[in-house]
C-alpha cells in the first residue's frame, strides 16, 4: 500500500473530530487528534467548512501529502453508499444538510481531486470495526460492541466483517429500535433513560450519568437503578449473543465508565445462563472509531463492506 496514513472522522451532535491512522502498521497517530465544536443546526456550508477545517488540521499534523482517504464514522439517517444526508431534523440535528453529497462539497472546500477517496459508515459500526481491528475483540471471530450514552449504539461483527442480516442478528444489524419494556431499547439503554427512570423515583434530575454513580455509595435509588440496568442488559442482549455466538462483548459510551456499578448483575445474570462469552470495557474509547472509520480507505477492506453500505 504506497498511500498508508488514512484519516477518520467521529461526527458528533455538537463535535467533530478527527485523527489520521496508519493502515499498514495498524497504529493510532494520537498526536494528530483535533476536535472542533459546531451548531448541528448551522446551514450546510457552515457544516462543511467546521468538518473541513477539522480534517484540514489533522492531515497537516500527519504531514503527510500522500493521504490515502478519509473515512467518516457517521450518525444516521444517512446514505452511507454515496455520501448523502438524509438528516430531517427529525432527530433535532443537521436538518441543513438534508439531500447534500457531502464528498462532492468536502473536496470543493478541501481542495481535492474528484477521485479522492471519502467514505462513510454508520458510527456505532465504526466503533464496532475498530474494537476488532486493534483493540478488545481483535482475538475473536465474533464480536458484539455497544456504546452507552446519548443513544445505544451496536454492531455485531464476524470474520472482520459488521453482520447486517440472517437469522443471527436483528433487522439493520443493531438492537437500539427492538421493542423493550414500554419502549425501545434505545430508551431504557442510554443517558436519558437511566436519568428518567432516577427523576421518576425520587424526583430530582440529574445532569448525567457520572453524578449518578456518584451517589451509589449513599442512595439506595441509584444502587438499585445500576443493579437494574445490568440485570436488563443482560437478559435483553441474551438472545442474540446466543444466535450469534458471540465470543466477546465491548462494552463503550460515556456509561461504560460506570461500569464497576452494573458489573455484578450483568455478569451474575450471564453466568447464570451458563455464558462463557467474555465482557470487555473499552480501552480505545472513542479512538476505536477513528480507527474503524480511517479503515475504509483501504480498498481491499472496503471492496468486502461496500455492499453492506445501503443495509446501514
Amino acid at each position: 500500500m504506497s498511500r498508508k496514513i488514512a484519516i477518520g472522522v467521529d461526527v458528533g451532535g455538537s463535535h467533530v473530530s478527527c485523527a489520521a491512522f496508519d493502515l499498514v502498521e495498524k497504529k493510532y497517530l494520537e498526536n494528530t487528534l483535533v476536535e472542533s465544536d459546531l451548531d448541528n443546526h448551522a446551514s450546510s456550508e457552515v457544516i462543511i467548512g467546521v468538518w473541513g477545517d477539522t480534517i484540514k488540521r489533522t492531515m497537516k499534523i500527519a504531514e503527510d501529502k500522500n493521504i490515502a482517504g478519509i473515512g467518516f464514522a457517521m450518525p444516521g439517517p444517512f446514505n452511507y453508499e454515496k455520501g448523502i444526508s438524509l438528516f430531517t431534523g427529525q432527530n433535532g440535528k443537521y436538518e441543513n444538510t438534508y439531500g447534500l453529497n457531502v464528498p462532492v462539497e468536502l473536496r470543493k472546500y478541501l481542495d481535492l481531486p474528484e477521485n479522492f477517496k471519502i467514505r462513510f459508515i454508520n458510527d456505532a459500526t465504526a466503533f464496532a470495526i475498530g474494537e476488532d481491528r486493534v483493540g478488545k475483540a481483535k482475538d475473536v471471530s465474533r464480536s458484539l460492541s455497544i456504546t452507552l450514552g446519548t443513544g445505544f449504539g451496536s454492531a455485531f461483527i464476524r470474520d472482520g466483517l459488521p453482520v447486517l442480516d440472517g437469522d443471527e442478528v436483528p433487522g439493520q444489524g443493531c438492537v437500539w429500535h427492538l421493542p423493550f419494556e414500554d419502549g425501545i431499547a434505545d430508551d431504557y439503554f442510554s443517558t436519558r433513560g437511566f436519568l428518567k427512570r432516577y427523576e421518576d423515583r425520587t424526583g430530582v434530575g440529574l445532569p448525567g450519568v457520572k453524578q449518578l454513580a456518584e451517589l451509589v455509595e449513599t442512595d439506595l435509588v441509584a444502587k438499585a437503578l445500576f443493579d437494574d440496568f445490568g440485570l436488563k442488559m443482560g437478559q435483553f442482549l441474551k438472545p442474540w449473543i446466543e444466535k450469534s455466538g458471540i465470543e466477546m462483548l465491548v462494552i463503550g459510551g460515556n456509561i461504560s465508565r460506570s461500569y464497576p456499578f452494573f458489573e455484578e448483575s450483568l455478569v451474575g445474570f450471564l453466568k447464570e445462563q451458563n455464558s462463557d462469552m467474555r465482557i470487555s470495557i473499552s480501552e480505545l474509547k472513542e479512538t476505536a472509531s477513528f480507527i474503524g472509520s480511517a479503515t475504509l480507505a483501504d480498498d481491499s477492506f472496503y471492496e468486502k463492506v461496500k455492499p453492506l453500505l445501503k443495509k446501514m
